[in-house]
């Protein structure tokens, strides 16, 4: 029977892992991928169960409460939709379960009505108008709007969107109610959208997909829509597959296709919900809701087939990338996989169809087998009507490489293809490139291809892209073109181990050579290999003999390799080896390396020079080597080498051919002595050659042959040039003075008069002296230098004098304009000094006019009693605005001198330093520095000038002016001498004029900071007490009652009955700050501040009589408040609570109350509280009252209070009741509220379990139910417990608390009984099952065996195996390490506890599955001490897992080979696999012969043919008995050309040829001569054999007449006796074992009919006798 071309197998089924039916839906289960599955549980508690589809039988399950749950594509992310009380839209999450962190989350402002991933980061979210994508990866955490739902699917029920690959359209679908008429037929609509135009186009359709197809004759593929449609028309309906073509259409137009969808009658109203592309055998699949799935091709929209593949309501479907198939879920919760059957599907489609053309495109799609025929015909066809580019590509394409050979691509190399089209050999290469992996073939045609054109690149990138196979061929191409690197990666690859070496060597690359063979266990012939390098690659020869010799001992010697390349005159590359051999040092090396370094020398100068240069050679002869090198030129090497003075003189002259660095470098060789004699060799040989060298070497090594003796080395040889280039370097760092004093007497005498002037401008280290007397002695012509030294070192006198008296006015003016204007008032009074005239001098200090400073000027002239010369300069700057004070001082000092009106000056001047001003006019008259002093308020200049004078009433008067609180300060100071002459002009003069209050404040200020009590009061008195100005100022009065309770407590009283305008309040407190509370007290009631009043009684008199009294006296609220809030304070309870409801007062209750309960007094609180809750609405004051009720067992008012309306705190007063063991109290709390966990937690106090009971159910805590049980536990309350404990243990993470509890009070039958009450609930988890699991393993282990079998999916099995193996359940133990797929510990624990635990059909099932060899090992050696009759049973499951060798190995320590025997023949298989690709022919010749033994002869036939052993060949197939082998073999020997094998098969295989066979192809291929033996003998055996038939047919044909005519005889005689009897008897010898008249007389002459004679007809005996057929004996 043909196979169906699609597979259909159930992976999963979801009640099977714990998903109840009523989750199976289309709402509650999402499958995004193959890759997960994913369902919501909905109940008491909410999870999301997560089925990764690569282990379906070990679900996640997760506490999740979400409305929707998609899992990712291809990844552990998860996307969860929900509804947010009092939020509008849904709450969008995006968690990744492998990092457990939050991805996104968006507040969704709108519900999504549907929702998909689209891609592995983006989200399509659905809602009633609009289209969302929202990206998880994205920078914004909002979905973006991407377009609007079209008018048709307002109403209808999304149940799919999808985007195209390349994201530029999109399609939507849902299905709305069927038409009136078909109700049953739901309609499909279709929204299909394209990004690029933003337009929509609304169609009818149950489900839609998009995909990439390749159309024949496109080059490119192009984007199409699938979609499938069934709709009712005009009564009709309609069911269609569309595949169109989206985007910018090919020439030619879009291509439209569809087919009709055919749906059995019975199944009308059945329509599509789900449509499905695999691209990678480019079918769609479209799955109807009642099961249904057609198969239609992709390309053509042509039908392949339909089938039920379930019976149940499909509601969800994806594809199977992996398979290329489809993933289907039904209502009964089948996840069902159709995939397609590869053998089957191209043989269905070509033979049940009828559709080659169809049949060939998919086989060439999906690489699918079946076609090879059809596909070896299209080529021919193709290559025999010269379409050679369309067989180039047919055979590129042929499914599974059918025409992937050498002979085929032999054919494409030689056909010649029409002109401007591509040779087909590369149409063909091209095409495979495209598709995938070329072969070793293809690989090589294609690189000699490739680089034929130049073009290595190519095969280079096809290499690393893996497209290229490794082989010689490919190898062999590359390296011819050069690239030895590139093959080498190929032999390597390919296993060419000979081609390696060859291309290593012929690289050079001798360290990887070396690895190579010695990883390959080959040896070297080292001397040979130099040899043959040194004359193909010397470069290569260099590196082996680098090798070589540093391998300990060297195979070769050093120096015989040496001479290898000196006796070649190879010297480049003995230089090289030789320079690697001494890379040590080692003074045994001496020899060599003077040979060494002799050969360059002599030969190449340039080379020995630069092997010095390196320095890693030291033992060579170094005299000799210095010769060589003087001699070569290499002056430079000689002087290194040389070791006497003289010999460095005599070769350190030639500078010309050293290099002046390196000769630089040599001084520093030499010492101090030696470099001074060499510097003056240089110097004496050639000065004007040699002098910058000198001068470099000098600079270089300063610090060896110091600055000193350098500098009287040039010196001694008259070189100041020399001089100033070598210290010129230096004086930019140098702080020699010396130095810098030489470099400047060099550049004058050089001649570098502006180095001078620089370095005496910037240098800081020269002598100033010296070198201002060098100059002054030069006389240069050129004076900056001087003006320099002298400005910067302050010598502008000595420099003045010098220029006025060399008569360099020249350079005074512009020393004094241009360089330094500040010091023009020392070059002023040196020039007065200098008796200069008057006029040069005024015209040299107008030149600079501002720039000067006028002080140093003033000061200058000043001192020299010229002030009046500056007269007109001062003048000058005054009429150009000049604000300078010293130029306003200086006119200020000529007028007071000249007594010009001074008093003017000083008073309307602005400009003047008053300070400087009022001193120089101090000594000549005191009053005009007072007017000076106060015009700049100098306080300090002016109080001295005046207390010195005994001038205190202008200072008096200046002071009161000033209000300074500083200046009073110093001036009232007891260190004052002159303090009482002040305070007396101060009281008796200035403070009577002052009319200004602030500078009365001030002074009073002033007085009372300075402790003047008695002065102030007397002060203040005249002040306030009598009538002036200020008598009802109320500061004054306050200041006077202040002052008096501060220095004079008596006088307060007074002031206060006398004075009536101070401020009261203020002044009270000051009198209770200083202990005066009865005058405060006074000041209150004077003031009418009553709560002041008693406050005063209350905090400083502390007298609660009084204050009772005065609260009384005045009955006021606030008083009793004070009253209250005093008497609560000195825990007058009862009393301040009387005074608070005397005030009203509720503003304190919350201390009120607490105090109340300190005390106990709660029915006063009860008092006061009501009082407080008349006009404080707060939860707190009810729930007190609550509270006092309760305390006070006042059961009737708490429960009316209760009832009534109140803001308390019910759940707060329950809580504090039930602390403090108020339980009465507490239930009737817990009952109101009611607060059913509370309640239970009172009851079980109350011992009312009953009722406990009940609470806890109506409170359904986990916390309340493990209370209420643990309690029924301790009073044994075992019913009651159990209904407690089984809503506890739903909750997996309380059910190990209550296992514990049980078990720690040694309850542990009720625990069991519990446990297996709990596995019946619906809501039974894992967790249950495990521990039910547990306590039968440790209490009942009778029963675990069958808990184990019963509920194996639904355990913990981990827990479970360390359980089991504590208590040594090993059966058990076993089932839970196979059940865990952890089959190494369940073998290892049948083999340790084989008693109990070992089963032989169990052990090979499990065999099978370890992982761990050993463990194999151990299972056959515990087999052959406990089992040896079942160890071939076992071999023969473990056959391709185990060592062969080792097993052999065992058995024959063991000495029970024999034992195995049944397996050592079946592995032979194995090991002719291995042998026939073995390098020797023998080896493979063993393998022919096991396949040969073992039946396999094809196989052998075929190994025999590759090596050419045609005798093995002929014999196989001779005892195979196969005619058809052996006329393969006979067409084999055609087509090499063995005409001698033709001959000797034909005997060889006599009996299995037929000879027209053997005629046919001897005619055919001119083989007449060669077969004719065989025809003959043929001829031969066929006539004897025909005559032998023909005397066996007469002889047998004889005996069959002679048969005949004996039974004829026999009738006869019957029937003649059967007349004689009569007619109710039967005849003698009648009766058989068929009974009467069903007997017959001869068992081999009996017909088939049964018992009628021989076969006779009915009817055939005489009518007298009715017959053996007649009803009285035929048929009884």
């Amino acid at each position: 029977m043909a196979q169906p071309p699609l597979l259909v197998q159930e992976k999963l089924l979801l009640p099977s892992i714990g998903v109840a039916q009523d989750f199976i839906s289309f709402k509650n289960v999402t499958m995004e991928s193959d890759k997960y599955l994913c369902i919501r549980e909905t109940g008491a508690q909410n999870t999301v169960v997560i089925v990764d589809m690569s282990n379906p039988l070990n679900p996640a399950r997760r506490q999740i409460s979400a409305d929707s749950a998609l899992m990712c594509l291809d990844k552990k992310v998860i996307a969860l939709k929900a509804v947010t009380q009092g939020m509008a839209g849904d709450t969008l999450q995006v968690f990744n379960l492998d990092t457990k962190t939050k991805l996104k989350a968006y507040q969704m402002p709108e519900t999504v009505e549907f929702w998909k991933w689209i891609s592995p980061t983006m989200l399509g979210l659905v809602t009633a108008s609009a289209v969302y994508h929202w990206d998880v990866e994205g920078a914004s955490d909002a979905p973006t709007r991407v377009f609007e739902r079209t008018p048709n699917l307002v109403g209808a029920q999304i149940i799919s969107y999808r985007s195209s690959p390349d994201g530029k359209w999109a399609v939507l679908i849902g299905i709305a109610p069927g038409a009136p008429e078909r109700p049953a037929l739901a309609k499909g609509l279709m929204q299909l959208y394209s990004f690029e135009q933003q337009k929509s186009q609304p169609l009818e359709a149950h489900a839609a997909a998009f995909a990439n197809v390749k159309f024949t004759g496109r080059d490119a593929p192009s984007l199409v829509i699938s979609f499938a449609q069934k709709t009712l028309k005009d009564g009709q309906i309609v069911s269609k597959l569309h595949v169109i073509e989206l985007g910018g259409a090919a020439p030619g137009g879009a291509i439209k296709r569809n087919a009709e969808l055919f749906f059995p009658a019975e199944f009308g109203d059945d329509f599509p919900v789900s449509l499905q592309i695999s691209e990678k055998y480019g079918l769609v699949y479209v799955i109807s809701k009642l099961g249904f799935v057609f198969v239609y091709d992709l390309e053509s929209a042509t039908a392949v087939y339909r089938n039920r593949i379930s019976n149940d309501p499909v509601f969800l479907a994806c594809t199977s990338d992996a398979t290329g198939g489809i993933y289907a879920i039904n209502r009964r919760g089948q996840v069902l996989l159709a995939t397609v059957n590869e053998p089957a599907m191209v043989p269905f489609v070509s033979q049940q169809l009828g559709n080659l053309d169809l049949a060939m495109a998919m086989a060439k799609r999906g690489n699918l087998p079946g076609a090879e025929t059809l596909v070896g015909q299209q080529f021919e066809r193709y290559f025999a009507a010269g379409q050679y580019k369309e067989a180039a590509e047919c055979a590129a394409e042929s499914p599974q490489g059918q025409l992937r050979t050498r002979e085929v691509m032999d054919r494409l190399k030689a056909a010649v293809p029409p002109a401007g089209q591509k040779p087909p050999i590369l149409v063909y290469l091209g095409v495979l490139l495209q598709r995938g992996k070329l072969n070793a073939a293809e690989s090589g045609e294609l690189a000699r291809l490739v680089l034929s054109q130049n073009k290595k690149e190519l095969l280079v990138n096809w290499w690393g892209e893996g497209k290229l196979e490794a082989c010689e061929e490919l190898g062999d191409a590359i390296s011819a073109a050069g690239d030895k690197d590139f093959a080498l990666k190929v032999y390597q690859q390919c296993g060419a181990g000979a081609k390696v070496i060859a291309t290593l060597a012929e690289k050079g690359d001798i360290q990887a050579l070396i690895a190579y063979t010695g990883s390959t266990g080959q040896k070297l012939d080292y001397m040979f290999l130099l040899q043959s390098l040194m004359m193909n690659n010397p470069n290569g020869a260099v590196a082996l003999a680098k090798m070589v010799a540093k391998q300990v001992p060297p195979p070769v010697d050093v120096n015989v390799m040496a001479d290898l390349f000196l006796q070649r005159n190879m010297i480049r590359e003995a230089t090289a080896f030789l320079l690697d051999a001494l890379s040590g040092d080692r003074p045994e090396q001496g020899v060599l390396q003077t040979k060494l370094l002799e050969i360059n020398l002599v030969t190449n100068p340039q080379v020995a020079d630069a092997i010095l240069a390196g320095g890693t050679l030291s033992h060579y002869d170094r005299p000799r080597v210095a010769q060589l090198c003087e001699k070569a030129g290499l002056y430079m090497r000689a002087l290194q080498h040389y070791t006497d003075l003289s010999d460095i003189k005599r070769c350190i002259i030639n500078t010309h051919a050293i290099d002046p660095q390196a000769l630089v470098e040599f001084f520093g060789t030499l010492s101090s002595d030696w470099a001074l004699e060499c510097l003056k060799e240089l110097l004496v040989s050639n000065m004007a050659t040699n002098l910058q060298l000198v001068v470099n070497i000098a600079k270089e090594y300063t610090e060896q042959l110091t600055s000193a003796k350098v500098c009287e080395l040039f010196e001694a040889y008259n070189s100041y040039p020399g001089l100033y280039f070598y210290l010129g370097a230096r004086i930019a760092f140098s702080e020699s003075p010396e130095e810098h004093l030489k470099y400047i007497e060099a550049a004058a005498r050089t001649g570098n008069l502006k180095e001078v002037e620089r370095v005496t401008r910037e240098s800081s280290h020269y002598p100033p002296d010296k070198v201002k007397a060098f100059l002054m002695e030069a006389k240069l012509p050129d004076a900056r230098p001087l003006i320099n030294v002298c400005d910067r070192f302050d010598m502008v006198e000595d420099l003045t004098q010098y220029l006025f008296a060399n008569n360099m006015l020249r350079y005074i003016e512009g020393y004094v304009q241009k360089v330094s204007p500040q010091k023009a008032p020392a070059v002023v009074g040196a020039l007065l000094d200098c008796e200069a005239p008057d006029e040069f001098i005024n015209n040299l200090i107008l030149s600079v006019r501002s720039l000067l400073p006028v002080d140093g000027l003033v000061e200058a002239v000043e001192r020299r009693n010229r002030l009046k010369l500056l007269t007109p300069f001062l003048e000058h700057l005054i009429s150009e605005g000049s604000q300078d004070p010293h130029v306003h001082n200086a006119l200020g000092k000529i007028i007071i001198d000249t007594n010009n009106n001074p008093e003017h000056f000083l008073t309307t001047n602005p400009y003047y330093d008053s300070l400087v001003v009022g001193k120089h006019a101090e000594k000549r008259d005191p009053n005009l520095a007072v007017i000076a002093y106060k015009r700049g308020t100098c306080d300090d200049a002016l109080i001295e000038c005046t207390s010195k004078n005994a001038l205190f009433k202008p200072q008096a008067r200046y002071i009161v002016e000033r209000a300074d609180p500083g200046l009073w300060q110093k001036v009232l100071d007891e260190s004052n001498t002159h303090r009482a002459s002040l305070i007396e002009q101060v009281v008796g003069t200035a403070l009577p004029e002052s009319r200004n209050p602030e500078q009365v404040s001030v002074t009073v200020k002033a007085f009372m900071a300075q402790g003047l009590q008695s002065e102030l009061i007397e002060l203040l008195e005249k002040i306030v007490l009598q009538n002036s100005a200020f008598s009802n100022n109320a500061n004054l009065q306050n200041l006077l009652i202040l002052t008096a309770i501060k220095s004079d407590k008596t006088r307060v009283k007074g002031y206060i009955y006398r004075l009536e305008n101070f401020d009261g309040p203020a002044v009270a407190e000051k009198a209770i700050e200083n202990g005066l509370a009865e005058e405060a007290f006074e000041i209150y009631k004077k003031f009418n501040k009553r709560v002041e009043a008693i406050k005063v009684l209350l905090e400083q008199l502390k007298d609660l009589a009084r204050a009772y009294e005065w609260a009384s006296k005045c009955d006021e609220a606030p008083v009793w408040s004070e009253l209250a809030h005093e008497q609560l304070a000195a825990g007058q309870v009862a009393e301040a609570i009387a005074s608070y409801l005397k005030a009203s007062d509720s503003t304190r209750y919350v201390a009120v109350t607490e105090a109340a309960k300190g005390s106990g007094c709660y029915d006063d609180l009860v008092k006061y509280l009501l009082m407080v809750r008349k006009r404080v609405k707060e939860a707190k004051v009810d729930t007190e009252l609550v509270y006092a009720y309760a305390k006070t067992s006042n059961m009737a008012a708490l429960e009316e209070f209760i009832s009534a309306t109140h803001q308390a705190n019910l759940q707060a007063c329950g809580d504090r009741c039930y602390e403090e063991g108020l339980y009465e109290a507490a239930r009737v709390l817990f009952a109101h509220l009611p607060n059913y966990g509370r309640l239970a937690s009172t009851l079980v106090r109350l011992r009312q379990f009953q009722q406990a009971v009940d609470a806890a159910r109506k409170a359904n805590s986990p916390k309340t139910w493990k209370e209420v049980c643990y309690a029924c536990v301790d009073e044994k309350e075992f019913r009651l417990a159990q209904l407690c404990g089984l809503a506890i243990i739903v909750n997996a993470d309380e059910l190990d608390e209550v296992s514990e509890t049980y078990q720690r009070k040694g309850h542990f039958d009720e625990l069991i009984a519990l446990m297996e009450s709990g596995i019946g609930l619906e809501r039974a988890h894992m967790g249950i099952f495990t521990e039910l699991g547990i306590l039968y393993a440790r209490y009942r282990p009778e029963k675990l065996m069958e808990h184990l079998k019963l509920f194996g999916n639904r355990l913990n099995i981990p827990r479970l195996i360390r359980v089991c193996d504590e208590q040594q359940h090993w059966k058990e133990l076993t089932l839970l390490y196979i059940a865990y797929d952890e089959y190494d510990n369940a073998a290892i624990c049948m083999i340790n506890h084989s008693p109990v635990a070992w089963e032989h059909v169990q052990f090979k099932d499990v065999a099978v599955k370890v992982s761990s060899t050993e463990t194999h090992y151990r299972g056959l050696a515990f087999y052959l001490d406990e089992h040896p009759d079942l160890l071939c049973d076992l071999l023969a499951v473990l056959q391709s897992r185990i060592d062969h060798g080792r097993v052999v190995d065992m058995m024959r320590r063991a000495n029970q080979l024999p034992l195995i025997k049944d397996y050592l023949l079946g592995v032979q298989l194995g090991l002719a696999s291995r042998l026939e690709k073995h390098e020797l022919i023998e080896f493979r010749r063993l393998a022919a012969m096991l396949y040969k033994q073992n039946s396999k002869w094809r196989r052998a036939v075929e190994l025999a043919q590759a090596d050419g052993l045609f005798r093995d060949a002929m014999e196989t197939t001779a005892q195979s008995g196969d005619a058809e082998l052996a006329e393969e073999l006979l067409r084999y020997f055609i087509d090499k050309g063995e005409k001698e094998c033709f001959a000797a098969c034909l005997y060889t295989c006599y009996d299995l040829l037929r000879p027209d066979v053997v005629l046919e192809l001897s005619w055919m291929n001119g083989l007449t001569d060669y077969s004719m033996p065989y025809m003959i003998q043929m001829l031969k055996e066929y006539v004897g054999k025909v005559d032998l038939l023909m005397s066996e047919r007469k002889e047998q044909q004889k005996e069959k007449e002679q048969a005949q005519q004996a039974q004829r005889n026999q009738e006869a005689q019957r029937n003649a006796y059967a007349t004689l009897m009569p007619l109710a008897l039967p005849a003698p010898n009648m009766v058989g074992p068929g009974g009467p008249g069903g007997g017959f007389a001869d068992p081999a002459a009996a017909g088939s009919t049964g018992g009628f004679g021989h076969g006779a007809p009915y009817g055939a005996a005489p009518p007298h006798m009715g017959g053996f057929g007649a009803p009285g004996y035929g048929q009884y």
